[in-house]
């Protein structure tokens, strides 16, 4: 009952204290992005915004993060995510599958995370090209953000080797349909000796959370950081976490990408059965690694919010669909229900 009630204090002020600051960024870069002139970057941006919004939402969990630089951490959240969600729909809602042009687009998250790099002409390879400025404006955000942070500095190596990382899985993945996951295969081959108990797919939904930069980015908010705890940010987080994450995206997304022709490393399991077992691991793993960190009711939130955040999506509506939530929920226990009620609710009056 006592973790319940810190847990709820906890989600209460996420909602009091940091919702209205995601808002207020959100809006900002919404008029930002209205004045793109080119119409094909502006109707992604604008969508980005406003069909991922929770992205940014659930992000920003981390603001609340003992001792973090609250309304710092939510404007670095909202910029990054912004960009990653941009990006994203840029990869794979415009007819673009050139990987050279990925590429060169995602030098945009590794140099948001690099505030002495000089900034590169991300739409070089790219089809559109005139966005008035605005995922510079975006990185350049990211870039004053983490000059307040000063545990930055520490934990920098580990942050771009996850963006590394993401920007490989979104460069692959968003190639023709011929010739992606074979490529994707090859990319993660090599990793999976570390990670024995991982599919290649797995390891690809491990590899687009953004979770993981955010947790590092708070712990650094502050000085007089322990330095080993990087090393059990990213033991935690990647796989698990991260791998949680983004298969519970792609979960209530499969019928959608189905239709669109996306690629879905939830499809590549064998049924239903096999999605529950693959998924109940993961938040098991991911729930009993968070028990050992520091401030272990703030990393349990996350990993129940995760599950009431997506399970709560109307997506979710179908029986077999339905029949894996009940078991994710039902091992999350009293709390995790309690969150996904909530969110059910807060999605009743849009406000996520």
């Amino acid at each position: 009952m006592s973790s319940l009630l810190s847990e709820g204090k906890l989600i209460a002020r996420f909602l009091k204290e940091i919702f209205p600051l995601v808002h207020h960024a959100l809006s900002g870069w919404e008029e930002y992005g209205a004045k793109i002139p080119d119409p094909v970057l502006k109707t992604q941006a604008l969508a980005s915004l406003k069909n991922k919004k929770f992205h940014c939402q659930g992000g920003s969990i981390y603001a609340l993060y003992p001792k973090a630089d609250q309304a710092r951490m939510v404007s670095f959240i909202v910029a990054f995510q912004t960009i990653s969600d941009y990006l994203d729909n840029l990869c794979d809602r415009t007819g673009c599958e050139d990987e050279r042009s990925f590429r060169q687009l995602h030098l945009a998250m590794k140099e948001a995370l690099e505030p002495d790099l000089p900034l590169s002409d991300y739409y070089l390879y790219y089809p559109y090209q005139s966005d008035g400025g605005y995922l510079k404006a975006l990185v350049q955000e990211c870039r004053r953000c983490l000059t307040f942070f000063p545990s930055y500095g520490l934990a920098a190596k580990e942050v771009q080797f996850l963006v590394s990382l993401y920007t490989d899985l979104q460069s692959l993945k968003h190639l023709g349909r011929d010739i992606r996951e074979e490529r994707l295969k090859q990319w993660a081959g090599p990793y999976l000796k570390d990670y024995p108990q991982l599919s290649p797919w797995e390891f690809s939904a491990a590899a687009g959370s953004t979770l993981g930069v955010f947790m590092l980015v708070a712990w650094a908010s502050q000085e007089q950081r322990e330095t080993k705890e990087i090393g059990e940010i990213i033991t935690v987080y990647f796989p698990f976490i991260s791998a949680l994450h983004i298969l519970l995206d792609y979960f209530i997304d499969q019928r959608e990408d189905l239709v669109e022709g996306d690629l879905n490393f939830v499809s590549y399991y064998e049924g239903a059965e096999e999605t529950a077992e693959r998924l109940c691991y993961f938040l098991k793993e991911s729930l009993v690694r968070t028990s050992r960190m520091r401030y272990p009711i703030f990393q349990d939130t996350v990993v129940k919010g995760l599950l009431a955040l997506y399970l709560s999506d109307q997506k979710v509506n179908h029986p077999v669909h339905q029949g894996i939530a009940k078991k994710l929920l039902a091992q999350g226990g009293w709390s995790c229900q309690t969150w996904y009620h909530l969110c059910k609710q807060l999605r009743r009056y849009k406000m996520i």
